[in-house]
């Protein structure tokens, strides 16, 4: 059913947006033609001011559902009692290290928190440079990490060409569906591509310190990576004298279903793995988890603070967010559903010939539309009508890729089988529409 064909902005939304262009400025960014007024959410749901629910299949921070009850129940109860910086003891801290840094092997043992994704990658390549002495840095070839200046300039997808430091070398995205390297044999061929990063930052003078990924490449196109590759980079940047930083701030914490991490689609253990936006499902509560003998090094250069980061608030909401996890079996959840999905995608890829390709892990998915399936042509326009249309029918997703011509699907991972059947029958309309 759709909602509102013409999704005219009421009155107040419209003073709105002017307000916020006022105060705000124009680099804030905000999606659709007609901005949404957003007022509340609950589970995989988000209400506008005129009461019309949306079925929100972009969203990862709110992890467990927006305001579940649990959570929400943490947060209130201690920040009834205390919140305050992290120099003074709290158990909540050590509770939430203890059960986070269990949920990866042993090698991995000490956790350092912070308040976002940016400021985890930040700290890791602190790490990571003053461990191995390094300054070069090797990334994807449209890669997000963090708004940072330091992050920022590894963000592959934001900074231009021209701006990117020398000590920034890129890799291709390893798409094996439209990339340069295609196929069964196309993932080795990507991993080799690290030898010549390597290469050019020895011929610029550049000690390498780490090869950081997203373990599912979101801005790249919501690749996962092929088997092997995550390994054998890791394997090539240690004997480069490197470490590896596995990225886990979007596909963390059991989306991908099979593994509660994404790296874990290979066999090996990352130096540093760092998560975000999902630990506290919408509370400010990130990590940077590592190996201890590389913690040791490193505070024996420096130190590290965040005044807010890991604060005893953040971590009951981490606890709590855990909890939900295991408690309602979510990760299995993002199996099961991620499948049933999966399915009806491909069954609608066999009725709309736009669709080029289905993929993803568990709840991330992408769907890769194109103008030619033979020559595998992006549909940019026809993906930003996608998204435009499927707004009028009560689902919101996004658009990513270097030619944005990716639909990403992220719901909360609490998404249901009848709520799968709800997206697929408006992407149905709307691609008969088109």
């Amino acid at each position: 059913m759709i909602l509102n064909q013409s999704i005219v902005m009421d009155k107040n939304s419209k003073h709105m947006l002017d307000r916020r262009r006022r105060l705000l400025g124009p680099a804030y960014r905000l999606f659709y033609r007609e901005p949404v007024h957003i007022v509340r959410g609950e589970g995989v749901w988000l209400y506008d001011q005129a009461g019309d629910r949306y079925l929100d299949m972009y969203n990862n921070v709110p992890h467990v559902g927006h305001c579940h009850p649990h959570v929400v129940s943490a947060i209130t109860d201690q920040v009834k009692s205390l919140n305050t910086h992290t120099r003074y003891l709290h158990a909540n801290v050590l509770d939430y290290a203890e059960r986070l840094t269990a949920k990866f092997p042993d090698e991995l043992d000490t956790a350092m928190f912070s308040c976002t994704g940016s400021e985890a990658n930040e700290l890791a390549l602190r790490i990571a440079r003053t461990c191995t002495g390094g300054t070069g840095i090797i990334v994807t070839d449209f890669a997000y990490h963090g708004n940072t200046k330091a992050i920022y300039e590894i963000s592959t997808e934001d900074i231009p060409s021209d701006e990117v430091p020398e000590y920034v070398v890129t890799v291709p995205t390893p798409d094996v569906y439209a990339g340069e390297f295609q196929g069964k044999d196309g993932g080795s061929r990507y991993a080799e591509c690290i030898y010549d990063a390597l290469s050019l930052l020895k011929h610029r003078g550049i000690k390498p310190a780490a090869f950081i990924i997203d373990t599912i490449i979101s801005s790249g196109g919501v690749v996962a990576t092929p088997l092997g590759y995550l390994a054998k980079i890791a394997e090539v940047v240690r004997e480069a004298g490197a470490l590896f930083v596995a990225d886990e701030v979007q596909p963390g914490f059991g989306r991908t279903g099979r593994n509660f991490w994404g790296y874990q689609i290979d066999d090996f253990v990352p130096d540093i793995v760092t998560m975000g936006k999902p630990m506290g499902n919408g509370h400010p509560l990130a990590a940077t988890v590592t190996r201890r003998e590389l913690v040791d090094e490193f505070a024996a250069h420096t130190s590290y603070f965040n005044t807010f980061g890991g604060n005893p608030v953040s971590c009951a909401a981490g606890l709590a967010v855990l909890d939900v996890i295991e408690n309602e079996k979510l990760q299995e959840n993002a199996l099961e559903v991620g499948l049933y999905l999966n399915q009806k995608l491909e069954m609608l890829s066999e009725k709309h010939e736009v669709i080029g390709d289905v993929r993803g892990e568990g709840l991330f998915k992408a769907v890769e539309l194109v103008a030619d399936r033979a020559a595998r042509t992006p549909a940019t326009e026809i993906t930003a009508d996608v998204v435009e249309g499927l707004r009028k029918h009560g689902i919101l997703a996004g658009s990513i890729g270097k030619t944005n011509n990716i639909l990403k699907l992220r719901p909360p991972m609490v998404f249901s089988k009848e709520n799968a059947e709800f997206f697929i029958q408006g992407f149905d309309e709307v691609l008969c529409g088109l």
